[in-house]
C-alpha cells in the first residue's frame, strides 16, 4: 500500500547519482519492506543505496506493479502475490508503509520475531544530513508545508518538501538540499521515533483516522511525536492559539513555543490586524495581505510564517515566499462557473473538521458530501446547517450523513459524483456555490482525493459549457 496518491517517479529507483549522499549506512541489514507503493519502492531503493539487502513485498500481482526494473538492478527482490511469513527470515529490520494498520498480519509476524518495524519517517530521519522542519495536523498540512518551503526559497535556501506531501523523505534525505519541510501524517508519526526537526508544526486537531488508530487518544499521540525529541538548543514548536485542543498539546512541548492565531499577536505569536499578517517573533513585522477563498488558507499562511522565522528567514523572504505561493489543487479551487453558480472543489476536505471549515467559507452552498468516514462522528457536520442551501450525499456514508442533516436541510442523493454535481447544480441558489467538501474519504467510489476532484471539475465544466452528463 501506499501513502502517496501520485505515481512515483522512476529516479527514486535509479542507482546513486551525482551529488547524492550515500554512507552505507545500512550495509550489514537485511530489510524487509512492506508494500511496493511509491513510500515502499522508495525506501527500498534508498535503502539498497545504502548498503542493505533488501525485500520488498506486495500484495498485488508482478502483472499489476508495472516496471520496477530500475529498482532490481539496485537488487532490490521483488516479492509479489502476496505477503508471507516466510518473507521475514533472516531479516533484522523491517520498512512498512503507513498504511498497513498496527493489526495487520504482517506486522504481527514481525513482532513475533523481535523485528524493529520503521515507516517512512524513521528511515528519512536516519539517513538525514540537513536540518528539516516537520508539519502535521489533522488538516492544512500540504498547504502549510508548501508554504514554508517557497519562504524558505526566498530566503535564498534550497528547500523542497517531501513526506506524505508527495516525495518521500528518505528520497529527499539522500539528496543535495539546505533544509527539507517534512509532511507528517499521523500514520507516519506513530511508526518512528528519531525524529527531530529544527521547527516542528502542529495546525490543528480533530478526529480523523479513528478506524487506523482505535481511538482519538492515539491519533492524538501519534500527533504528539512530532516534537518528542525537541530538546536541543534553538529548537522551536509552532502551535495553534485558536485550536483549544491542540494548543494544549502543543503547550506541552519541551522546547520554546510559537504561536499562530487568527486575530492580533502578542509575543512570540504570528497573527492578523486589519486583515494583515503580522508577526512578533522577532521584533514586529508586517508580512503582507493573505487573500485565498478556501477557509482555513489564512490559518496555514500564519503557521508558514511562524515556522519560517523561527527557522530562522527574514521577515521579507517570509512576505515574497507567500505572496508567490500557489497552493496544490483541491483545496478550495474555484474550478467552473454557470448561471451565476460558481463550482469549488474541496476534495481534500476528507473529514468533518476540514469541511465545517470548507462550508465557513461560503454561503448558502449546495454540499456535495459522502464516501467513506473512517470511523468518524459525523454528527458535527449538522451545526453548519443553516449555513447550506440543501445537501447531496453519495457514497458509503450516504444513509449516515442523510441521518444527520434530516429535518435540518434539503438532502437528496446522487449514484454518482457526475450526478451530484448535476443535482447540486440544479438546487444551487442563483447566484450561489456548488461546494464539494466530502467529509469522508474517496477510496470506496474513486482511487483517492484527487480523482474525486477532477471528476467533480469535469463535470462542473460540463455544465459551464452546457453539456449534461450521465451520472
Amino acid at each position: 500500500m501506499s501513502s502517496h496518491g501520485e505515481g512515483w517517479d522512476e529516479d527514486d529507483a535509479h542507482p546513486a547519482r551525482e551529488g547524492d549522499v550515500v554512507s552505507g549506512t545500512f550495509s550489514d541489514e537485511r530489510v524487509v519492506v512492506i508494500g511496493a507503493g511509491v513510500a515502499g519502492i522508495a525506501a527500498a531503493g534508498a535503502l539498497a543505496r545504502e548498503g542493505a539487502s533488501v525485500v520488498i513485498t506486495e500484495v498485488r500481482s508482478r502483472e499489476q506493479l508495472g516496471d520496477l526494473g530500475a529498482l532490481e538492478a539496485l537488487g532490490v527482490e521483488v516479492l509479489a502475490g502476496g505477503h508471507d511469513r516466510s518473507h521475514f527470515d533472516g531479516a533484522t529490520l523491517v520498512v512498512t508503509s503507513p498504511g498497513i494498520p498496527p493489526s495487520a498480519k504482517v506486522r504481527r509476524w514481525a513482532r513475533e520475531r523481535d523485528l524493529p518495524v520503521w515507516g517512512e519517517l524513521e528511515l528519512g530521519a536516519r539517513l538525514v544530513r540537513v536540518p528539516y522542519l516537520a508539519v502535521t495536523g489533522t488538516n492544512g498540512k500540504t498547504t502549510t508545508s508548501g508554504m514554508i518551503a517557497a519562504c524558505l526559497r526566498a530566503g535564498g535556501l534550497d528547500a523542497v518538501a517531501c513526506g506524505n506531501i508527495g516525495r518521500p523523505f528518505p528520497t529527499a534525505a539522500l539528496e543535495q538540499h539546505d533544509v527539507l519541510v517534512v509532511e507528517a501524517s499521523s500514520f507516519q508519526l506513530a511508526d518512528q521515533e528519531s525524529l527531530h526537526p529544527r521547527v516542528s508544526v502542529l495546525l490543528n486537531l480533530a478526529p480523523d483516522h479513528l478506524d487506523w488508530h482505535g481511538s482519538f487518544d492515539a491519533y492524538v499521540e501519534a500527533k504528539r511525536r512530532i516534537y518528542a525529541r525537541q530538546t536541543s538548543p534553538g529548537d522551536v514548536h509552532v502551535g495553534d492559539r485558536d485550536d483549544d485542543g491542540a494548543a494544549r498539546v502543543s503547550a506541552e512541548a519541551p522546547c520554546r513555543v510559537v504561536w499562530f492565531r487568527s486575530d492580533d499577536p502578542g509575543p512570540d505569536e504570528v497573527g492578523y490586524r486589519d486583515g494583515t499578517l503580522l508577526a512578533m517573533v522577532n521584533g514586529s513585522e508586517e508580512l503582507g495581505r493573505i487573500d485565498g477563498e478556501r477557509a482555513g488558507y489564512r490559518a496555514d499562511a500564519a503557521a508558514a510564517a511562524a515556522a519560517a522565522l523561527a527557522f530562522g528567514v527574514t521577515a521579507p523572504a517570509v512576505r515574497d515566499g507567500l505572496a508567490g505561493f500557489a497552493p496544490e489543487h483541491h483545496r478550495g479551487e474555484t474550478v467552473a462557473e454557470a448561471d451565476g453558480v460558481r463550482f469549488v472543489d474541496n476534495s481534500k476536505a476528507t473529514n468533518v473538521h476540514a469541511a465545517i471549515a470548507a462550508i465557513d467559507g461560503v454561503n448558502d452552498a449546495v454540499l456535495i458530501a459522502g464516501g467513506r468516514s473512517k470511523g468518524q462522528d459525523l454528527s458535527p457536520l449538522a451545526t453548519r446547517a443553516g449555513r447550506l442551501a440543501a445537501v447531496v450525499v453519495l457514497g458509503e456514508s450516504a444513509d449516515a450523513l442523510a441521518g444527520v442533516f434530516d429535518g435540518l436541510a434539503v438532502v437528496l442523493r446522487a449514484g454518482s459524483i457526475e450526478g451530484a454535481t448535476e443535482t447540486a447544480f440544479e438546487l444551487a441558489p442563483r447566484p450561489g456555490v456548488v461546494l464539494l467538501a466530502p467529509a469522508c474519504a474517496s477510496w470506496d467510489q474513486f482511487h483517492d482525493y484527487r480523482e474525486r476532484g477532477e471528476r467533480f471539475a469535469i463535470a462542473a465544466r460540463s455544465i459551464a459549457r452546457g453539456v449534461r452528463l450521465d451520472g
